[in-house]
């Protein structure tokens, strides 16, 4: 999902540097020689050789598990529908206001985490996250709107800090042969958050079959894994302790101000205007969160149901980010030919799963909805096929997420207009979550929902088309490339490179 359980588009650009530290030297036969401190001592598990606590495979593993327990459980959470209320007004809500601060600040994170520093704007992220949950324990005995629309609102700008410190690390810290591992093991681990999370409530729920409200236990549950994220985050080291394996350090970039964000937005609708062939996409990417979670998941299946949903469902997360991300970086094949087999392939997807949703969405309206006493057990006959279709929602929206981020990718290998891209791609997807959320908010019959996602993510292809046959090349020039700006780098080594368009892929809070 992406919800601010998405990397944040405030990572600009990153260089690194093959610099050699000061204080290491290599042994005559070529083995590194790192600096006498319990930060770089090797260990040996059972034949494993475990990185050093200082080096860039640990500190993304603590990253990634900073997000495991932040952001994924916000997606644990929301994937329940409603954040596990049975009344999802005040989710709605909460989310409304959550989105619409988040796609604002994200175009100032960049300037905060510079002030912050990595560790401490991921602490802070994190915080964001346990007052979220925290407003939903505290709803469960007051019913105070008040408070967790706050809440939401407070995340919004939480959530834009802690990715974009994320981000900082995930495109400096690895070398440059690594980082699609690198990537790939973050969004494992992130996303293993969510499913561990759903497990949760089904295993607090699953001898029940009454809808009601998730218990005092699951929110207290949450809380004290946001807050041990939170508080994960101070255990980084600093980057300039930080030592890859081939001996050079880590060159951690500054990230732009607002106001060379704002300019470089608005460079790019001169540079490359057929960008905007791409904003219905941008648009749609978090559209449907409010319909799967909200309007399917709370709507139609009763609590223990609903989280045995949200755990297969983040489940099809990680299989469909595998698949389509395997499958777009195919070796033998042009990449002209696979971004045209991409959008057959995801149009194809979109058209035969909400073809299906339709089918089902005529089953039950908002009224059945709001007047059932006994919501869809997975006891009850009939329940596979609901249950396969929502799970292939979240295989859907992975597929989505992945192919968008590639096709920009795909665009240009220059750092600063990818982070130009991805920076209309957050706010714009931000900006439609908001109004969604507001939607559900109003009571928008069930039917309108879904055709409004359904319309919007198969006309948003058609719309895209042209940019992907026509833009999507082979191999970008260099000449097309060239143009670059300095203005955001905090310190240029001998030999800094501009990332490439891999290096830019990630996704969701």
């Amino acid at each position: 999902m992406a919800t601010p359980g998405d990397t944040h588009a405030a990572t600009k650009l990153s260089h690194e540097a093959s610099v050699t530290p000061d204080h290491s030297v290599r042994e005559p036969t070529g083995a590194l020689e790192l600096p006498n401190s319990w930060k770089y001592k090797r260990l040996n598990f059972l034949g494993l050789k475990i990185p050093w606590y200082a080096s860039p495979p640990t500190q993304l593993v603590i990253v990634s598990f900073v997000c495991f327990m932040c952001p994924g459980m916000f997606n644990a959470l929301n994937g329940m529908g409603g954040g596990g209320q049975m009344d999802s007004k005040a989710n709605s809500q909460a989310n409304t206001a959550l989105y619409s601060t988040f796609a604002v600040v994200g175009f100032f994170a960049g300037t905060f985490t510079n002030k912050l520093g990595i560790r401490t704007a991921l602490s802070f992220g994190g915080i964001g996250y346990s007052v979220y949950v925290g407003s939903f324990l505290s709803y469960n005995h007051t019913r105070n709107l008040g408070f967790t629309t706050f809440a939401g609102a407070l995340l919004g700008v939480c959530a834009g800090i802690l990715w974009c410190a994320q981000g900082a690390i995930m495109m400096s810290y690895p070398p440059e042969e690594s980082k699609g591992r690198y990537i790939s093991w973050f969004w494992m681990i992130f996303n293993l958050g969510a499913v561990i999370g759903s497990l949760i409530p089904l295993g607090q729920n699953i001898h029940t079959k009454d809808s009601n409200a998730v218990t005092d236990g699951t929110y207290v549950g949450f809380l004290v894994l946001t807050l041990i994220g939170a508080g994960l985050a101070w255990t980084l080291v600093d980057a300039k302790n930080v030592i890859r394996h081939d001996g050079s350090k880590v060159i951690v970039m500054k990230h732009p101000t607002w106001k060379t964000e704002i300019l470089g937005l608005w460079e790019t609708f001169f540079t490359d205007p057929y960008i905007l062939a791409l904003f219905p996409m941008f648009f749609a990417s978090n559209w449907f969160y409010a319909y799967h979670f909200t309007e399917v998941n709370a709507a139609y299946f009763n609590t223990r149901t609903r989280a045995l949903n949200g755990v297969c469902y983040y489940l099809m997360q990680i299989v469909g980010a595998y698949v389509f991300g395997y499958a777009l970086d195919t070796k033998g094949l042009r990449r002209t030919t696979r971004a045209k087999a991409a959008w057959v392939a995801l149009f194809s997807l979109i058209m035969v799963v909400w073809g299906c949703g339709y089918k089902f969405q005529t089953t039950y309206d908002r009224t059945w909805s709001e007047t059932a006493t006994n919501r869809k057990d997975w006891t009850d006959e009939g329940f596979g096929g609901p249950f396969a279709l929502y799970i292939f929602y979240g295989f859907t929206d992975a597929a989505w997420q992945t192919s968008v981020y590639w096709f920009m990718g795909a665009l240009t290998n220059n750092g600063r207009k990818l982070a130009n891209f991805a920076g209309f791609y957050k706010g714009i997807q931000s900006a439609g979550a908001a109004i969604t959320w507001r939607l559900d908010e109003n009571k928008i019959p069930f039917m309108n929902m879904f055709a409004s996602n359904w319309a919007l993510l198969a006309g948003s292809l058609l719309i895209a088309l042209p940019v992907i046959l026509w833009k999507v090349e082979d191999t970008v020039s260099l000449e097309k490339d060239i143009a670059f700006t300095d203005e955001t780098i905090e310190e240029v080594a001998p030999k800094a490179r501009v990332t490439t368009a891999n290096e830019h892929l990630s996704e969701k809070v």
